[in-house]
Order: C-alpha cells, then sequence, then structure tokens
C-alpha cells in the first residue's frame, strides 16, 4: 500500500505505482526540465538527477498524506509543484476529490502550477498570493518543501491558519537541533521517517501545535 516505499538497489523505483501513473510523473519531470530553460524551477544542478532528488523526494511524503482524515492539501511557497504535483498525481487513483491548494507568489511559477494541474487534471487552487497575508485559512494539511524555517512555518500555521491538522515538510542534517530549539517556545507531537533519497534528511509530521506560555 505504500507508494512512498524506495528501494535502493541498481536505481530507485516506486513500488505499487501503476504505468500510468510513472507516465504522468515523467511527463511532469519533463515538463519541469523543459520550462526550467525559461524560468528557475530548480537548481540546474539537480536536473540530471530530477526523478531521485526533486520526485521520489516529494513523492515519499504520501506516507503521512494518504490517511482517511486527509482530503485538503494547502502547499506552501510551491515553486514548481513539489511536492504537491507529485502527490496529487499519487493520490488521483487513491482519493477521487483529493484537493490541492498552492500559495506561489511568483507570477510565472503560478502559471506553471495552473498548467500542471489542468494537465494532469488535478482538482487544485493556485493563488498567485503572499502566504503572510492571508488570514483565517482551513485545511487538512500543510506542506512545504525548501520553503521557510520551521519556527516560521510554525508562526505561519498558528497566525495565517484558522484550522490544519498537521503540518508535513522536510529537515536537513541538523533538523535534531532546529526540533530542540523550536521545542523551547513550541508543543507539538512529532512523527518523523527517515528520508528515503537522502541520508541526511528526515520527513517529520507536526500535530497538535501549541505555543508555550499562550
Amino acid at each position: 500500500m505504500i507508494d512512498s516505499k524506495i528501494i535502493k538497489t541498481d536505481k530507485i523505483y516506486l513500488q505499487n505505482v501503476s504505468r500510468e501513473t510513472l507516465s504522468e510523473l515523467d511527463d511532469y519531470s519533463q515538463s519541469i526540465l523543459s520550462t526550467n530553460r525559461k524560468i528557475n524551477l530548480i537548481s540546474s544542478s539537480t536536473e540530471k538527477s530530477i526523478k531521485t532528488r526533486h520526485i521520489y523526494d516529494s513523492a515519499q511524503t504520501i506516507e503521512f498524506i494518504d490517511k482517511n482524515d486527509i482530503n485538503v492539501c494547502t502547499d506552501l511557497g510551491s515553486g514548481a509543484g513539489l511536492p504537491s504535483i507529485v502527490l496529487g498525481i499519487l493520490m488521483k487513483s487513491k482519493k477521487p476529490g483529493f484537493k490541492l491548494i498552492f500559495y506561489e507568489k511568483s507570477y510565472h511559477k503560478s502559471i506553471f502550477l495552473k498548467e500542471m494541474t489542468k494537465k494532469f487534471k488535478l482538482e487544485a487552487k493556485i493563488f498567485q498570493k503572499n502566504i503572510f497575508e492571508e488570514k483565517n485559512l482551513v485545511t487538512d494539511v500543510i506542506i512545504c518543501r525548501a520553503f521557510k524555517p520551521l519556527p516560521v512555518i510554525f508562526e505561519i500555521a498558528t497566525k495565517n491558519f484558522k484550522n490544519f491538522k498537521y503540518i508535513v515538510m522536510y529537515l536537513g542534517k541538523s533538523g535534531k537541533k532546529i526540533l530542540k530549539d523550536v521545542s523551547l517556545k513550541w508543543k507539538f507531537d512529532l512523527e518523523q521517517m527517515k528520508s528515503l533519497t537522502s541520508d541526511e534528511s528526515t520527513v517529520v509530521k507536526i500535530s497538535n501545535l501549541k505555543k508555550k506560555n499562550g
């Protein structure tokens, strides 16, 4: 059942994913690469490793997304749509009606997101807005990849969202220290899994987030 299970052998691949889904993920990869010549969606140094570095890295978050209580996923600082376009493609056959919401300030990146969500027939809304200026937002999951540091994400979640269940994001090699530091000011429940694409990273799920002392 776990689509995020990536096996490291001679190459990395996704288990239990249909050919149609793999084809769409490949198509999405090619769309990123072709658009990357015009606007900066991903670092040029990662273009040759796009499947591992971006597609599979995004896909592993489905471990926290493919749940009965998750119907709406809000992606902050969406950029090329990583990880949420990947999640949308993976979830399409699993949960019809699964909804994606994107916040991306860049006009050109927002246009790219609109093109991709239309191309892959994903139920989505794209807002070309500054998330810091939005209020009373509602979602099931807040997700982000290479957007802002964890303390900033916590502030956004509590100040700009009226309701959410979880935060899902990536932490690098200093993740343990970051979690220790934020625990001085915040209370939260934590689930984490070691990244399947990077030995130095983890993917974390934060729930029941509250600021200490009010």
